[in-house]
């Protein structure tokens, strides 16, 4: 999880119904809404939009929809990701390219993520465009063509970018990460899929896909920038009246989803040992399994850890082993939140020679967590990293609508995002000792070492 900080906010619920989808109803529903308030309206179909008016001359539809690589089948891995190319490759009113075309021509920008958690779509352009451009950006999302012949010359896109990823060495080694930290949970598989499976697709595969995900209870549309709340929302909701097909969406309900328990932590030191001819220094990684957004409380301490460990030039793996003793080219630490579960990682970049002393320096420092209460002024350092990363992280619309959508999506709420900087300063010392204590075991963890050569 990003440090992400409160600006001074306040949000508003507010409960609106399918007969609000007109301007003039939405209107009466949001009097006075002041800059900077986050507002969320859910509708009766489970569409979910929130918006908020900031004095930037432009807007972001962001459109987040709660699905990702971890809900597809074995035997359909990369399907989501697929999938999202294909969005942009036209539907029955906007045929192959006009999408782009017509963005283009008002200089506005589109793109899209896919994740193991959500699938993202976004749209920025000049508030005057917002009304003309928000319809053609849902069409494509929700009712895309999935033709033949495009397809199957997108599938070739899809295939060249697996073949690039896996010529990455340092995706090849987040890869390697992840099968070691997660032995059942969906995470472990690559989002993009494999080349074998991707081969096999076919469109009616895809089409079945989409209309089994992309429901509206499924969609968090976050839409910011400036124009008045109530016209955000609108002009959202109409185009969504406008492009859906409500009565597919009663035909074919969510269905639900079933994963694996979150996964035990490590019961002892396990480790995996490769080689690796395109790098030229060896890659270390020390794994451990940590709670992920199921059990967001449990991640703020884990946060902070990670940043005390690895973030910045201060940061006490980084000033012991790069700074002071030259052991490593890098070295970094991170608290990786997934839905179902997360992954705290310290990673670094160094001499093979230099292997086993550094991953004993790395162990130290973990054991120095669990045993000393960390400084006052590291908690300081903390403090205001989280504050002023918030602020310069959320200027422009893009930034707070990727905020509100995620957290919305895989949360449910918009408040744990608000309220995080406020959730990192109530920490204490001892509650980072005490998470340390009890989910960074020093003698119970992932290692995954990646030799040159």
């Amino acid at each position: 999880m990003i440090l992400w900080c409160r600006l001074s906010l306040y949000r508003r619920l507010v409960d609106c119904s399918l007969q609000a989808l007109m301007t003039s109803t939405l209107l009466s529903r949001f009097p006075n809404v002041a800059l900077n308030t986050p507002t969320i309206c859910k509708f009766a179909n489970g569409l979910t939009v929130i918006a908020e008016q900031v004095p930037v001359e432009a807007v972001n539809l962001s459109l987040w929809f709660n699905v990702g690589s971890a809900i597809e089948a074995d035997a359909m891995v990369g399907t989501a990701h697929f999938l999202e190319h294909m969005i942009f490759k036209g539907s029955d009113r906007l045929k192959l390219g006009e999408f782009e075309r017509r963005i283009e021509a008002r200089g506005a920008v589109t793109n899209a993520a896919t994740s193991q958690d959500y699938t993202q779509f976004y749209l920025t352009c000049a508030p005057q465009d917002f009304a003309a451009l928000t319809p053609l950006q849902l069409d494509v999302v929700l009712n895309p063509q999935i033709a033949e012949a495009a397809f199957q010359r997108e599938r070739q896109v899809v295939l060249e970018e697996i073949r690039r990823s896996d010529d990455n060495p340092q995706r090849r080694n987040y890869q390697r990460a992840i099968e070691l930290a997660f032995a059942e949970l969906p995470y472990r598989r690559p989002v993009l899929g494999s080349t074998e499976i991707v081969s096999g697709l076919q469109p009616q595969q895809m089409r079945d896909f989409h209309r089994t995900w992309y429901r509206p209870e499924s969609l968090t549309a976050v839409a910011v920038g400036n124009l008045p709340v109530e016209e955000l929302v609108a002009t959202v909701a109409n185009s969504f009246a406008q492009v859906s097909d409500d009565d597919l969406a009663i035909a074919c309900p969510l269905p639900p989803r079933s994963f694996p328990a979150p996964e035990l932590g490590f019961g002892e030191i396990v480790r995996r040992d490769y080689r690796d001819r395109s790098l030229q220094q060896a890659r270390l990684s020390l794994l451990w399994r940590v709670p992920g957004l199921a059990q967001l409380q449990e991640t703020y301490a884990l946060d902070v850890l990670a940043s005390i460990l690895g973030q910045g030039r201060t940061g006490r793996l980084v000033r012991q082993l790069r700074e002071e003793q030259g052991l490593v080219s890098r070295v970094g630490a991170g608290n990786l939140s997934y839905r179902l579960q997360g992954l705290f990682q310290v990673g670094a970049q160094l001499a093979e020679e230099h292997l086993e002393t550094v991953e004993t320096a790395i162990v130290e420092q973990i054991r120095r967590l669990q045993d000393e209460l960390v400084s006052e002024g590291e908690m300081e350092r903390i403090r205001k990293q989280v504050a002023n990363r918030f602020v310069f992280g959320s200027e422009r619309p893009s930034d707070r609508a990727n905020l509100y959508g995620y957290f919305q999506a895989l949360v449910g709420d918009v408040d744990p995002a608000i309220a995080y900087p406020e959730a990192v300063r109530s920490l204490s010392r001892e509650d980072l000792q005490a998470a340390a204590q009890k989910y960074l075991n020093s003698e119970a963890f992932g290692a995954v070492i990646v030799r040159p050569g």
